[in-house]
């Protein structure tokens, strides 16, 4: 065992602060990393104050990390002492079901290891998260960081990255399409992006008008104000896709009357309950659907960074000291952040 500092939340309401833990005995296909950055995404938040009801305190969070190899076990092939590596949301499976086989291991039929609040499948221990100086992973849950991505921010990849990358990808997108993002926070920005990226025409829609020019220096060829009902009607039956990132409830229905016939309405951020109600004469009468996407596998989340240095593609970032984390939730439940924070994890020393 090796002794660590991070940050951790004790109890649903209490601030993160300092803690010393223990990491586990790297084993023969580990890789021992060294943090240099860690994003802070929404989901922390929700587990530190056990805002779903499954956090096991203390919890340090932290599933975006930037890293650099330090040790390599006996059995590791991939990676080298001195390597430049990231780690998603995920740290283990079960390897051998068919969703593992096909490179899906965050569909996991016997459920996949989170990168925190997670039980170790081999000593039952409770995985530990980013907020910290160092972390062991097994290399199959590695990915290597291409020279050309700037490290910091590559950190948000490893989450809000492969969480819009992956659907786009699933479902096709390709040059032609006309897509959507509903939402202009961590995700739907990269949203914007990628679409782009892969070609399509993109229009973004935000119940802000002030984030009009915004959305528009993100890469959006449209930008609708959703609350403007003669924007809305304007845009009716326009989209092949829709990638919604909101992760709060919201009316679905006048987004999918922006579909055209067999469009897809692709949700990544929303836990809860629809509400209000769907209204599902407008599946049926047009053949739309509705989908759900996660995070993405391991040979994608390796395939988001390499499209991203090939595009030069980066998430916008803000660096955070870590003694200013409690600060920053603060501000990420008001959505005051452009897009996404990330941790100096050097600033962990002086904390």
């Amino acid at each position: 065992m090796s002794q660590v500092k991070g940050y951790a939340a004790r109890s649903a309401d209490s601030d993160l602060s300092p803690i010393t833990f223990e990491r586990r005995q790297p084993r023969a296909d580990d890789v021992s990393i060294q943090i240099d950055y860690c994003g802070v995404c929404h989901t922390d938040l929700h587990f530190a104050h056990d805002d779903w009801g499954i956090t096991q305190f203390p919890v340090v969070p932290g599933h975006e990390i930037i890293g650099r190899v330090t040790a390599v076990g006996s059995a590791v092939t991939i990676f080298k002492e001195g390597d430049i590596v990231g780690v998603g949301c995920m740290v283990d499976s079960c390897r051998t079901c068919p969703a593992c086989e096909g490179g899906l291991e965050q569909f996991c039929l016997n459920g996949m290891t989170p990168t925190y609040n997670g039980e170790d499948r081999h000593d039952g221990s409770i995985t530990f998260g980013g907020y910290s100086d160092s972390i062991v992973v097994s290399e199959h849950f590695v990915v290597k960081v291409p020279s050309a991505l700037n490290p910091a921010m590559a950190a948000p990849l490893l989450c809000a990255g492969i969480t819009t990358y992956s659907p786009l990808r699933h479902y096709g997108v390709k040059p032609g399409h006309k897509v959507g993002v509903v939402g202009m926070g961590g995700l739907g920005h990269m949203g914007v992006k990628f679409a782009k990226a892969l070609g399509a025409e993109v229009t973004l829609f935000t119940r802000s008008s002030h984030k009009v020019d915004e959305a528009r220096k993100q890469g959006a060829d449209h930008v609708v104000v959703s609350t403007d009902d003669a924007q809305m009607e304007a845009t009716a039956e326009h989209l092949d896709f829709i990638l919604d990132t909101v992760p709060v409830q919201h009316d679905l229905n006048p987004y999918l009357n922006t579909l055209r016939y067999d469009g897809i309405h692709i949700m990544v951020g929303l836990l809860e309950p629809v509400d209000p109600p769907l209204q599902a004469g407008a599946l049926l009468m047009k053949r739309r659907v509705l989908a759900g996407s996660l995070i993405g596998g391991m040979p994608e989340t390796q395939e988001v960074l390499d499209f991203c240095a090939e595009h030069g593609i980066e998430c916008d970032v803000e660096m955070l000291d870590i003694k200013n984390i409690n600060e920053a939730y603060e501000r990420m439940q008001r959505g005051d952040v452009k897009y996404r924070f990330v941790i100096d994890m050097d600033t962990l020393k002086a904390a």
